[in-house]
């Protein structure tokens, strides 16, 4: 019987986003591989698995899948060329996994990586057992029996340093340290006596396992931080958390979300980068954060997806936000054109998606839901409201309404079939998005809005979600009855929603259609080489940026006879 597998989180959220081709040496079943497939698409997958039944699983979820023993077929794709390999336990079951990896490193890319999983010999159920006379070989975990090899963190650095790998990183896999903890402590006068730390010893023993991660090139390291507002309605997940995750998995980028402005010292050549997240710069305050940062030698850029003049809070003299900063980086040309009479160093990065959850809606045709969810969106609806009322007269059960945040919209529903969610975190937005199959998406036709991004249209196609929505903004992402709908009045609002209740079928495709699309082009995945590319361009520009941003702000710059 073959067993399930399943990915392996540690494992997976260490591939880089940016790959176009992965192997996984000894794939299982295609788990690992598959996941990662929900977050980017467009990349070839390679399995390789010594199991012909396992392997043939895998397959259907893989692009190429070999059954082959690793170490008899060093290269069984010929001269294909991959970004990253990943071994997540295949290594412990090899005799040579050194002539393996050796023989892969030169499988890789130029900027290509190794993520490896192997089980730590040191940890203290090994000890345990070995002393409790109780070492015995398991169907799977760190006694399986298909375990040849152990490692130690020194000798599987030695291995990827022998390998012709430059190790980056290395965490531990963690399950039970309160029990790694007693086992120690019991242990006390025995590591006494030897003269081992017991602190140190408890470090070593806790993992179960060590993911590596190491690359074909030493790779220069960039440091990445940002500063976050409260997430309120996904604006905070989609702008700064999710690209900070994705820029993670990169080899050379280390990532920090602040939660103030606190520093580590960095050596002066490494690139730092300081991100301001839709910021208020103004003043003698604005002008001390500037100068102490600048100071640091970190570039600095501001996020910003607003058009900042209708937003009160900004309309100040001498707000800096903008002119004060290195550089801008935001979601829409229409937005970059704005920004870019304050700073020509503007760069668009649209929103995205980072991953696609398993579609779960569209089952039951005789009934489908619409979604609405948004915050200060009563201009757009209210000429709606009455088409859209007269919709749901007409369609009883068979139409539902599901409302977050707007509470105004919620009671303009003339109908019992539906129901409401406060403002909430972004993963319940997208849920109650999923569980729903059209999603209504008015928007008017004025500058500010002409300016935003057509989020909502990515993550209703990601949800699988029909886009019911307005030509502003969205016209010029939605295929009028390909990828879902546009309206440009009430009645067509109205002749949109009778056409989806009567065929929910071409409703369904409509929304598989979008969904593909996105896949396709529009995630996360696909922008991320260009974001590194961005920032470690800007530092390699570090000392015309800083002279730029004087001339806009002399007060900002102590400057020296070099500039």
């Amino acid at each position: 019987m073959i067993s399930v597998d399943f990915a392996n989180p540690d494992v997976l959220d260490r591939i880089p986003l940016s790959a176009r081709a992965v192997l996984d040496v000894g794939c299982g079943t295609g788990a690992t591989l598959r996941a990662y497939r929900a977050r980017n698409p467009t990349c070839k997958l390679f399995g390789i698995d010594t199991d012909p039944d396992v392997a043939n699983l895998a397959a259907a979820h893989l692009d190429h899948v070999v059954a082959v023993d690793p170490e008899d077929r060093l290269a069984p794709f010929g001269a294909q060329r991959f970004d990253c390999i990943v071994y997540d336990g295949s290594l412990a079951r090899m005799q040579a996994p050194w002539r393996v990896l050796a023989a892969h490193a030169k499988l890789l890319n130029p900027g290509g990586m190794v993520v490896i999983c192997v089980p730590n010999v040191e940890h203290w159920s090994f000890t345990h057992r070995l002393l409790t006379g109780g070492f015995d070989y398991r169907a799977s975990g760190l006694f399986d029996q298909a375990h040849l090899r152990w490692f130690t963190l020194e000798s599987m650095q030695t291995i990827l340093t022998e390998s012709g790998l430059h190790p980056y990183d290395v965490v531990g896999r963690v399950f039970d340290q309160d029990a790694a903890q007693v086992f120690s402590g019991q242990m006390a006068s025995a590591l006494e006596a030897l003269g081992v730390d017991a602190t140190t010893y408890t470090r070593r023993a806790t993992p179960l396992q060590y993911v590596w991660r190491a690359t074909a090139v030493a790779v220069q390291r960039m440091h990445v931080l940002s500063t976050m507002l409260p997430p309120v309605g996904g604006v905070s997940d989609v702008r700064v958390l999710q690209p900070m995750q994705a820029l993670a998995r990169e080899p050379g980028v280390d990532i920090r979300i602040l939660d103030g402005l606190e520093f580590t010292p960095l050596p002066d050549e490494t690139p730092r980068i300081l991100i301001f997240h839709r910021p208020c710069l103004a003043g003698e305050s604005g002008w001390s954060v500037l100068r102490e940062i600048q100071a640091l030698g970190y570039i600095t850029i501001c996020e910003f997806d607003d058009h900042p003049d209708f937003l009160p809070v900004l309309q100040r003299d001498n707000l800096l936000n903008f002119t004060g900063v290195h550089a801008v980086q935001t979601s829409t040309p229409a937005l970059a054109a704005v920004l870019g009479q304050r700073n020509p160093n503007v760069a668009v990065f649209p929103n995205a998606i980072d991953s696609l959850a398993p579609p779960r809606n569209f089952t039951n045709p005789e009934r489908l839901t619409l979604f609405f969810g948004g915050i200060n969106r009563e201009h757009e609806w209210r000429t709606l409201m009455p088409a859209l009322n007269e919709v749901l007269r007409e369609a009883g059960p068979r139409l539902c309404v599901r409302v977050v945040s707007d509470q105004g919209f919620f009671d303009a529903l003339e109908t019992e079939h539906k129901d409401f969610t406060p403002l909430c975190d972004y993963d319940t937005y997208r849920r109650l998005l999923a569980d729903s199959e059209i999603s209504l998406m008015p928007l008017r036709d004025i500058l500010f809005n002409r300016c935003k991004s057509d989020l909502k249209f990515l993550e209703a196609a990601a949800a699988r979600c029909v886009a019911l929505a307005s030509p502003t903004v969205y016209g010029n992402s939605i295929r009028h009855g390909q990828t879902g709908l546009v309206f440009s009045s009430p009645d067509m609002l109205r002749d949109s929603l009778h056409a989806l209740l009567a065929n929910p079928a071409w409703a369904q495709e409509l929304a598989d259609a979008a969904r593909a699309e996105i896949s396709q082009h529009r995630m996360l995945a696909h922008q991320i080489s260009a974001r590194q590319a961005w920032y470690r361009s800007l530092w390699a520009r570090r000392d015309a940026l800083s002279r730029a941003v004087a001339s806009r702000v002399s007060e900002l710059y102590l400057l020296d006879n070099n500039n």
